[in-house]
């Protein structure tokens, strides 16, 4: 008896919220579902009653929030899915919903606040332009996303009349990319090597590489970007400059056993801690991997994948002195008039690396700015950080995604993390890193 009680007034609504419990459509008989906003107060995301009494869902924005609110009909997708049972809740003044049912009319249900900034959002939508990819924005202190943006994308507004069209493409415009998609990290992944690296050797600022373009080893070959010579470089050169001979190098000198357990303490091969959906990394590599595939490992090649996600919450713990965030995109729910019913808090998940570890790589970031691939970040009235990438795909030479993860500072305003990938855009100095500027601009000037 105790139990049963117990599971009525504390659990229930823990099974009735779960998007596979077809009850929660029934409350839609009785309750107007909620409005999606974001945390400026646009409506995302509303029910419209058309003259004739029929109601029909209404997204203002159209594609620009498709993958990240989602939609209700023709199944759900996004913050329509996992909210789903809080919009279809009423919290009106139970006065006002007695009269309601009293009158046979519906209740308005509750809205849901995001934690998404609609400028970063259109900045974001804008900076990926053309480009099929992703690009998130969040706050390392807090794990607030502030903006997420999947492309190819659908406008929701047509997603009954289109169905048949959007679920038969080869585009697979339904997938986000940001949080489902799986990718070679390509050089973006040198932050866990070197992290590798100075847990391994203690004495890592004495490093030293002559870089000739290209390194071999058992009859392997790993070539720098355009098999450029770097010369003498240490650490933060090999860093900066993204320089996969020296990661190659590196990468040989390392216990992949370890390394391998890094990866997993960094959350590879496991369910990611958010509550939307998305894809777990993979990593393979280990003691009895071969020269070359450890070679390719250590530059972000080989057979590792990640979500732009994952990569996103590395950076963001980098950023927080080594204390991973958890991400989350509801700030909190509210009935029709404003009064609030639910907030959602900032929650640590764990610590990824140490704080000394973290300012260590943060200096190198610094260097990928001032001296690197990311030097059109540099002098844009904030400190920028970051780290590169053109991760190699596909069995046509050259191929390569355009990777960039990285946060910036200015006094005054929280700081922020942004990951962008672009699907066979090339370098990520090239398309990536002027993306990421177009978002920090948004946001700091």
């Amino acid at each position: 008896m105790c139990y049963i009680v117990y599971f009525m007034t504390l659990k229930s609504e823990d099974f009735i919220n779960n998007p596979y419990n077809t009850r929660q459509d029934s409350f839609s008989e009785h309750v107007i579902r909620g409005k999606i906003l974001s945390a400026d107060e646009k409506v995302l995301a509303e029910t419209v009653t058309a003259s004739d009494g029929t109601e029909y869902r209404s997204y203002p924005y159209g594609n620009m929030y498709a993958h990240v609110v989602g939609f209700s009909t023709n199944g759900k997708a996004g913050i329509e899915s996992t909210m789903n049972f809080n919009l279809l809740r009423s919290h009106a003044f139970i006065g006002e919903r007695i009269v309601q049912e009293l009158k046979g009319e519906k209740n308005e249900g509750d809205n849901v606040i995001t934690t998404l900034d609609s400028k970063l959002q259109e900045s974001a939508y804008q900076a990926l332009g053309n480009n099929n990819g992703a690009v998130i924005v969040m706050e390392p202190a807090t794990g607030k996303i502030l903006a997420m943006v999947s492309k190819p994308d659908y406008d929701p507004n047509d997603i009954v009349d289109n169905w048949d069209s959007i679920i038969s493409s080869e585009n697979s415009m339904l997938l986000n990319r940001g949080t489902q998609g799986l990718y070679p990290p390509g050089s973006t992944f040198k932050m866990i090597t070197t992290l590798e690296y100075m847990r391994e050797n203690p004495d890592y600022e004495l490093y030293q590489y002559d870089c000739s373009g290209s390194y071999t080893a058992s009859g392997a070959t790993i070539h720098c970007y355009n098999s450029k010579a770097h010369g003498e470089e240490n650490l933060t050169d090999s860093f900066a400059n993204s320089c996969n001979s020296s990661y190659a190098n590196i990468g040989l000198s390392l216990d992949m056993d370890q390394m391998n357990s890094l990866c997993k303490e960094l959350l590879f091969n496991q369910n990611l801690p958010v509550n939307f959906e998305s894809s777990a990394s993979t990593f393979s590599a280990d003691s009895s991997s071969s020269d070359s595939m450890v070679m390719e490992t250590s530059i972000g090649q080989g057979e590792t994948l990640v979500t732009p996600i994952h990569m996103l919450m590395i950076t963001c713990a980098v950023a927080n002195d080594g204390v991973l965030m958890k991400p989350y995109v509801v700030d909190r729910t509210e009935n029709n008039n404003g009064v609030m019913v639910k907030e959602y808090a900032p929650t640590e998940v764990k610590e990824l690396c140490t704080a000394k570890e973290a300012s260590v790589l943060k200096e190198y970031m610094k260097a990928v700015v001032e001296e690197g691939t990311g030097s059109v970040l540099s002098g844009a009235g904030y400190e920028a950080y970051g780290k590169t990438g053109s991760a190699e795909y596909g069995s046509v030479k050259g191929n390569s995604h355009a990777w960039f993860v990285g946060f910036a500072h200015q006094d005054g305003k929280e700081d922020i993390a942004v990951v962008v990938l672009g699907e066979g855009a090339g370098s990520g100095s090239y398309m990536a890193v002027p993306a990421a500027k177009k978002v920090f601009d948004a946001y700091y000037q």
